[in-house]
């Protein structure tokens, strides 16, 4: 059955335990399923200008794109939420000893790209290399809808917002990253910009462009908990989780149209 109009207004997802729990943290949520759907879906709501907004959020079962997006689509299709609005997580691209991105610091993608793409061959033919493995980037990218953009600058620029927020491109890879030499020679070295890593985000875009209509408006909204270096630490995660969901939290509650 093809579903004509939104039934949902807000879609949250998360994919660790520590953002589950930072979601859980900002509204009374109420744990729903749905028929033959093993999955356990959490509702929630809110109130802006005397109307009352309906919320759902959902944490994927693993980490990983193909999780991402499984989880994201299946999502889209039995709730149809107008935005679906991933929070949480990410690694940062401050160089060493730089103080432009600090711990807590959101990042807000308005490109996300999958760097991990690509061809495995000979060094000598390609401009991408570790040792003796060659790497050809085939990478793809994926814009978030303009007409989006503007809300969340108002949110970037609002006297309530408390967050430092960098708007650039967010890559995301298959795996981990916890050395310098990847993000450079594999990430900078495509797209100078990039502001943020993740696991995750580039399924959710996808899921989100791709789904029948009525398409929701996809965002992403993560926080810097570490540097994608050898010092990759978890003593950050808590705080960054909750930076990301107190940003996300004002952008849909004061700034997204939802008429």
């Amino acid at each position: 059955m093809i579903k004509e109009k939104y039934l949902t207004d807000v879609a949250l997802v998360t994919v660790t335990n520590t953002e589950f729990n930072a979601v859980m943290h900002f509204h009374d949520w109420k744990s729903t399923t749905v028929e033959g759907d093993k999955q356990v879906y959490q509702t929630a709501s809110f109130e802006r200008d005397g109307k009352t907004y309906s919320m759902i959020h959902v944490q994927q079962p693993e980490m990983g794109m193909t999780s991402a997006a499984a989880t994201a689509t299946k999502l889209i299709y039995e709730f149809r939420p107008r935005y679906i609005i991933m929070v949480g997580i990410a690694a940062g691209v401050a160089q060493e000893d730089a103080v432009d991105q600090m711990y807590g610091d959101v990042v807000v993608p308005d490109i996300v790209w999958n760097y991990s793409v690509g061809k495995f061959v000979s060094p000598s033919d390609a401009d991408i290399s570790f040792g003796d493995i060659g790497f050809v980037p085939r990478s793809t990218h994926l814009a978030i809808p303009n007409e989006v953009m503007p809300y969340i600058r108002m949110a970037i620029d609002s006297p309530e917002n408390e967050c430092h927020v960098h708007v650039g491109p967010m890559a995301c890879g298959s795996s981990v990253v916890a050395n310098r030499k990847i993000l450079e020679k594999q990430i900078h070295s495509q797209l100078s910009t990039t502001a943020g890593l993740d696991m995750e985000s580039y399924a959710v875009v996808y899921a989100a462009v791709h789904a029948s209509q009525p398409r929701p408006i996809p965002i992403i909204v993560k926080s810097v908990c570490d540097y994608a270096d050898s010092k990759k630490t978890d003593q950050y995660q808590k705080f960054a989780a909750y930076t990301s969901c107190e940003f996300a939290k004002l952008l849909y509650e004061k700034y997204l149209p939802y008429e």
